[in-house]
């Protein structure tokens, strides 16, 4: 048994994204929950089946993220060419520095779901020395 005052510190590796609580903790399933469904497309929201089974709205969302991160990468590679013929040089290169942008964050959202599919199919995190 635990004293109301005793704090349980768990450990999220680096990656783990900051608007979901630790795994266990009070609110955690319902913070992960809303970070799944923002990586999601919103009909996602209407389907309470991925509401009830978060594991399943886990796998749901990386196939969507990494999808998205695959498309944001082909257009960066093809965007000059496809471009050429409606804008100018300098406006292609700024829409491939979205693009490249956008690559970035998806990176980082890929990551942050998969640490959170894992830690709702109960792996726990360790650091690493």
């Amino acid at each position: 048994m635990f004293d109301n005052d005793e704090v349980i510190r768990v450990y999220v590796p680096p990656g783990w994204p900051g608007s979901v609580r630790p795994p266990g903790s009070p609110g955690w399933l319902k913070s992960a929950e809303a970070y799944l469904l923002d990586a999601c497309p919103s009909e996602y929201r209407g389907y309470e089946v991925l509401r009830r089974h978060p594991v399943v709205l886990a796998r749901l969302a990386h196939g969507h993220v990494e999808a998205q991160l695959a498309a944001t990468r082909e257009s960066a590679a093809n965007a000059r060419a496809q471009l050429a013929e409606f804008v100018d040089p300098s406006t292609a290169t700024r829409a491939v520095e979205v693009l490249l942008a956008e690559e970035a964050r998806l990176a980082r959202v890929l990551r942050g779901v998969h640490l959170v599919e894992e830690a709702l199919r109960d792996v726990r995190f360790v650091p690493k020395l």
